[in-house]
């Protein structure tokens, strides 16, 4: 009964329309009247809170205005933060376009839009939310409505949504830091505190209404703070529904705004981003941020984290807090990148593998075989003079040692900053987050079946039935899979076109074989198909990334999660699994496929019985792989800052040039919020998507390129700054959001650092040229095998190239292309076989058994090395900080103190006087009565 007077109220001065899409506001067209009740209980926002949020309320007859709200004039400071009386605060802005002033001729649906929009703002009024409609300086169309929470609402929500506010003010010292004794130094570094005022810290616990003296109130209007005010709001409008059609609720703020019944909804920033507001009593938060954080003056300070996450949100917080520390970490593992690097280029001139390559008289001389049928000539070995020389940079012991460093590297840096998340767990009262969390707005109006609870044996709604969410469940795991057979099929067309057009670059390219054209010696076939096919695939890979953003929130969408948290770990999921395929697989197929089956020159492979499969340069497939992580990396980076950064500044120039005509026109603050870019709810969920592929390529493929992580170094530092940038000057407020860590990326990155032992180590194993050099030079460089007196790198490249007999070109083809490009009777080839004439010729020698040998053996010693190391460091370093341990024991005993152990003696007390009075009852009632 009380629903439905609701709804009735809810429906006042709503015509009735004939072709009506739903019952609006949750009572059909024909039963609605056109007067209301004068006095009736105010509604709910969740049927199972209906009584908690009723007490919070009074009657509408308590109320100013039970319907939409009228329009005000505005008549205050541009820069002003209130409803025109300057007391009540603007909490929330919502946006609409005014359909009397639209040029359409779609009446019908502009009613329906309308009839909508103002039965959901009576519903506003009617949970206790105040409203005020303003129309724009700029554009008369467009209608601003502002939103304002009264104090009953913020604690009657702030204690169903469990929010933590302050108790009493911190009494635990913050532990002094090793750093301090260099202040000198790190002052610099540090955010001047002058500026940005420290925080004052308190010990807080869950809001309750009932027992609201024990909170640390001494002004209610400062009591919650901006971004809680936004958060409760938000809260309210993504809850309030405005249409019931065929027993379906349809409710929320995020509904409305992507059906185009609104056109925004957002918080306020609380000033303009380069000057600070008139109003003496604000904050300036943006303007300080910007000043602090975002400009680039301030690109070599920390970061304000407090002040981040007091102004966007611990969820904000939390993103850049990790990628500060990422960043810090990155600085360790560049230094060491760089000085591996350095070793190899001033060791190049000892490179005596490489001299050999480049001599006349030895790689001059040796003439190499075809590597692909008919087209393909001779060529000698010395044309791949200069792409030794590069390899020399990379394929070093420097490399191996790197290799090793990073394994013990990710583990420390995943290890530290679970401590650096505790801390900060603490610090910003994230610790007990999971139990607050709600369910989405869109899964609580899909519950439509009712079933029994096995714990509480209580009556509860779900969305769909066990058999239900298997086949959901059947039906993304079939579309994920899909896509990921469609990177894959993208992936085999990438190599198809390294098979063919090797081909032609090898029948163009080296037309001298003398090695002198400039052409030729810097672009070698392998070269020029290697550059090619990473240009190819990049571009491939971010249209590939376009079109499967939509495609895994769709599917993620379909498959319902039940809260905000659930829903962006199962995104996160298909996406990083998606991302993993589409930006990795073509360092895989390089690093452990290419050059590996390719047989022999008699007897070569053939892919898909077509294609002969690729070979690697003679000194492997390593610096081909470094090629492919540089475009890829470097192309991502460059791709992304201009997306981040162009993107939108020209919209919001567009936007400001189409609204703005003429004479120049100021607008106030919500206005001029509005025409900047919504950042959208999955904005955050990109950026961390964008560092985790990032710090997969500085982990997983490190052995090839020891720079990547002094570029990922100078890179995170440009994208810290401009993520601030745009947050602060280019994009709405967002929503401020409760997060207690980085959710699903953690265990991603977890994954990856244990992958990463493998890839490195398989990288130095099989695709660098290291174990067979260490090989030769250790048992085949001198007897019984070599010719040498003392072990020496000499020899090593005639010793690693088998012959082959031109001859026996025709008893493996019907017909031989080769004899018309020139006179040769053998070739080389890069493998280790036994020569022709030899009795098992062209069978692998025992050199090849020797390589396989080391290979593996040096596969299994590495990783259990660095896996026993990240274990010891893993167990060593706890995840959370003894002192981090000990200030959250004592929240939790002040906590108890100042919220049951006050209540428990106050009912002691209580009912130590009942008990005497009922002694003095007793004692009357026994007492002989006088005669």
């Amino acid at each position: 009964m009380q629903m439905m007077t609701r709804d009735v109220l809810l429906e006042m001065e709503l015509e009735e329309d004939d072709d009506d899409d739903g019952d609006i506001g949750g009572v059909p067209a024909s039963k609605r009247p056109l007067m209301a009740p004068a006095t009736l209980p105010s509604g709910l926002v969740l049927e199972n809170l209906e009584q908690t949020i009723v007490s919070g309320f009074g009657s509408l007859e308590s109320q100013q205005d039970f319907r939409t709200p009228e329009f005000e004039e505005f008549n205050g400071k541009l820069d002003s933060l209130f409803f025109n009386d300057g007391q009540r605060r603007i909490d929330f802005v919502l946006v609409y376009e005014d359909e009397s002033r639209k040029e359409t001729n779609k009446k019908g649906s502009n009613e329906k839009q309308r009839r909508k929009r103002r039965a959901y703002e009576s519903n506003l009024i009617c949970d206790g939310l105040q409203l005020e409609a303003t129309r724009s300086l700029l554009d008369d169309k467009l209608v601003f409505v502002k939103v304002h929470a009264p104090w009953e609402v913020l604690c009657t929500y702030a204690e169903i949504m469990h929010i933590k506010l302050p108790l009493k003010p911190n009494d635990l010292k913050t532990r002094s830091s090793a750093f301090d004794n260099f202040n000198w130094f790190t002052k610099v570094l540090q955010v001047d505190e002058s500026i940005i005022k420290p925080e004052q810290e308190f010990f807080t616990a869950p809001f309750e209404k009932n027992r609201m003296n024990d909170f640390y109130i001494q002004d209610r209007d400062t009591f919650f703070n901006p971004a809680t005010r936004s958060r409760i709001v938000h809260f309210i409008l993504s809850r309030i529904k405005y249409q019931v059609r065929d027993n379906v609720k349809k409710f929320g703020i995020n509904k409305l705004v992507s059906s185009g019944i609104y056109k925004a909804a957002f918080p306020l920033h609380d000033c303009n981003f380069s000057s600070p507001s008139e109003d003496l009593s604000c904050p300036n938060e943006r303007y300080l941020l910007y000043r602090e954080w975002a400009h680039p003056r301030s690109i070599y300070k920390k970061q304000p984290l407090d002040l981040i996450r007091k102004y966007y949100g611990e969820k904000i917080g939390i993103y850049f807090a990790w990628l500060g520390y990422y960043t810090q970490m990155l600085l360790l593992a560049a230094v060491v990148g760089v000085a591996c690097f350095l070793y190899g280029y001033f060791n190049q001139n000892n490179c005596t593998w490489s001299k050999e390559v480049c001599d006349p008289d030895i790689g001059g001389k040796i003439i190499m075989c075809p590597q692909c049928d008919k087209l393909c000539p001779f060529w000698k070995l010395n044309i791949t003079c200069e792409s030794s020389k590069k390899l020399c940079l990379f394929d070093s012991f420097g490399t191996l040692v790197f290799a090793v460093f990073m394994g013990v590297w990710v583990t420390l840096f995943l290890e530290f900053w679970k401590r650096r998340q505790a801390e900060l767990e603490y610090e910003w009262d994230t610790v007990e987050l999971q139990q607050e969390e709600q369910a989405r707005p869109e899964y609580e109006a899909r519950c439509t079946h009712v079933v029994i609870n096995e714990i509480t044996q209580e009556e509860e709604r779900i969305p769909f039935t066990t058999w239900g969410k298997c086949i959901r469940i059947t039906l993304c795991a079939s579309a994920v899979f899909f896509w990921i057979l469609l990177i894959i099929a993208s992936v085999i067309g990438i190599i198809v076109y390294r098979l063919s057009v090797f081909i032609v670059f090898s029948a163009k390219l080296p037309k001298n074989l003398n090695g002198t054209d400039p052409i030729q010696k810097y672009l070698t076939p392998q070269m020029a198909t290697s550059i090619t096919a990473s240009l190819i695939s990049f571009i491939i890979i971010m249209i590939l990334n376009t079109i499967y953003e939509k495609v895994a929130i769709m599917i993620t969408n379909f498959e319902l999660p039940r809260t905000q948290t659930d829903y962006e770990n199962s995104l996160t999921m298909k996406m990083f699994l998606f991302q993993f395929v589409n930006y990795y697989s073509s360092c895989f197929y390089i690093a452990f496929f290419k050059g590996k089956f390719v047989g022999y020159p008699g007897d070569p492979v053939y892919w898909l019985g077509k294609y002969r499969n690729e070979e690697c340069d003679p000194g492997g497939c390593l610096l081909e792989l470094t090629t492919q992580l540089i475009i890829i990396m470097g192309g991502k980076a460059i791709w992304n800052n201009i997306q981040e950064v162009l993107l939108p500044w020209v919209m919001n120039l567009i936007g400001r040039c189409r609204t703005v005509s003429g004479a120049e026109k100021k607008a106030p603050r919500w206005e001029q919020d509005y025409h900047l870019q919504p950042m959208g709810r999955l904005g955050l969920f990109y950026e961390y998507l964008e560092m985790i592929i990032q710090f997969g390529f500085v982990t997983l493929f490190v052995a090839s390129f020891p720079l990547a992580p002094l570029l990922a170094l100078v890179n995170n530092i440009l994208e810290i700054r401009v993520d601030a940038w745009k947050l602060t000057t280019q994009y709405r407020r967002m929503v401020p959001e409760k997060a207690q860590d980085i959710g699903a990326w953690q265990p991603i990155m977890q994954g990856i650092a244990i992958l990463a032992v493998v890839t490195n180590a398989m990288i130095i194993a099989f695709t660098s040229d290291m174990i067979p050099r260490l090989v030769y030079y250790w048992s085949f460089s001198v007897p019984p095998y070599g010719d040498h007196p003392h072990y020496t790198m000499k020899g090593y490249i005639n010793n690693t190239l088998s012959y082959f007999n031109v001859a026996d070109f025709k008893s493996k083809s019907k017909e031989n292309p080769y004899t018309e490009l020139g006179d040769y009777t053998t070739c080389r080839y890069r493998d280790f076989r036994y020569p022709p004439g030899h009795p098992q010729e062209y069978k692998h020698n025992i050199y090849y058994w020797h390589v396989i040998a080391a290979k593996l053996a040096f596969i299994i010693v590495m990783e259990h090395i660095i896996y026993s190391v990240k274990f010891f460091i893993s167990y060593a370093i706890p995840d959370v900080s003894k002192s981090t341990k000990s200030k959250i024991r004592r929240e939790k005993y002040l906590t108890q103190k100042l919220l049951h152990e006050n209540h428990l003696k106050d009912m002691t007390k209580n009912m130590g006087v009942i008990a005497e009075r009922m002694i003095a009852v007793v004692d009357n009632n026994i007492r002989p009565k006088s005669d």
